[in-house]
């Protein structure tokens, strides 16, 4: 299984955004710089992040972008979904199988994808932001 790069961006836009003060905004220039990114590319994903009510855009001198929830209420999950889509991960297409539930390997997969998004709804954002906060205090430098 393997997501996008998009999922990758949005994530971890997201988690540089868990960082901004309170009531401040960042702006596309310097979220494309901390990922290496065109801001062409990172508006596209920002432009879902705002559709999916994730995050806020303002505009103006001041502007650019920020959480609409809190840290702790963004799920990796939500993100993936929002980006990939909503699909499942496997379809058991066997010409003899006239539903999915006699499919015995589609079984198998769905329990292990139901299995994948309970975890994944147990992730958030602050979760990240927080060891990434804590590894700073301590002078560790790593990347998110």
């Amino acid at each position: 299984m393997k997501f996008s790069k998009a999922t990758n961006y949005a994530l971890h836009t997201l988690v540089h955004l868990a960082a901004v003060p309170k009531g401040k905004a960042m702006g596309v220039k310097p979220l494309a710089e901390s990922q290496g990114l065109s801001q062409a590319y990172l508006s596209k994903i920002l432009a879902t992040l705002v559709k999916g009510n994730l995050i806020e855009s303002s505009p103006g001198v001041d502007g650019g972008y920020k959480l609409r929830k809190g840290a702790n209420e963004i799920t990796f999950l939500h993100v993936i979904e929002l980006i990939e889509g909503k699909r499942t991960m496997f379809q058991c297409d066997i010409n003899h199988h006239t539903e999915s539930s006699d499919c015995l390997i589609q079984q198998v997969m769905d329990d292990a994808e139901h299995t994948l998004k309970h975890f994944l709804t147990t992730k958030t954002i602050q979760d990240i932001a927080m060891k990434v906060e804590h590894s700073e205090e301590k002078h560790i430098t790593k990347s998110i």
